[in-house]
């Protein structure tokens, strides 16, 4: 009879370490997993999670759609970054084409631009290509795509100097 308790105490134990988890923000069927996996059995850890797939609880793809919408709306990355991130939280690759199809890698590059161009403000022209082109790298963008980011810029800052000067 112990044992059976025992055994029960852990399931609801796992069920409520599964429960604060998602109460901190919505995660990916393997993230939960891997975290229950750490403090109970794989029986448990397992039997927890389908429990809660069953329950719709944990949903990956709405999980990835939910990422990528985060993703857009206010930490602009790549499709290939968006794509790698999550990949590596243990998502199904069809489940994540699914996500990621429609990404629009031009606008986000603008938005990720715009974020960060007035943080560059006052710097010469090569140190502000330079922290562009590093920044917009590392959100997964690819070279091509900073280049055109990064001409149309300095082309922009070349008006408005002449513009400047006109009126000088």
């Amino acid at each position: 009879m112990k044992v059976h308790q025992d055994h029960s105490n852990d399931h609801q134990a796992a069920r409520n370490a599964a429960l604060r988890l998602l109460a901190v923000r919505q995660r990916a069927v393997a993230e939960v997993r891997t975290s229950l996996r750490r403090r109970f059995s794989h029986a448990i850890a397992d039997a927890v999670v389908n429990e809660f797939e069953a329950a719709g609880l944990l949903n990956d793809a709405a999980f990835a759609e939910a990422w990528r919408e985060s993703r857009e709306r206010s930490r602009p990355r790549s499709e290939r970054l968006v794509r790698r991130e999550l990949l590596q939280r243990g998502i199904d690759a069809a489940v994540v084409g699914t996500a990621v199809d429609g990404m629009d890698d031009e606008a986000l590059i603008e938005q990720a631009a715009q974020s960060y161009v007035g943080r560059l403000k006052g710097l010469d022209s090569q140190r502000f290509q330079r922290r562009l082109a590093g920044y917009l790298f590392r959100r997964g963008f690819s070279s091509a795509l900073v280049g055109r980011t990064l001409r149309a810029y300095l082309q922009q800052q070349e008006q408005l100097d002449e513009t400047v000067q006109t009126y000088s």
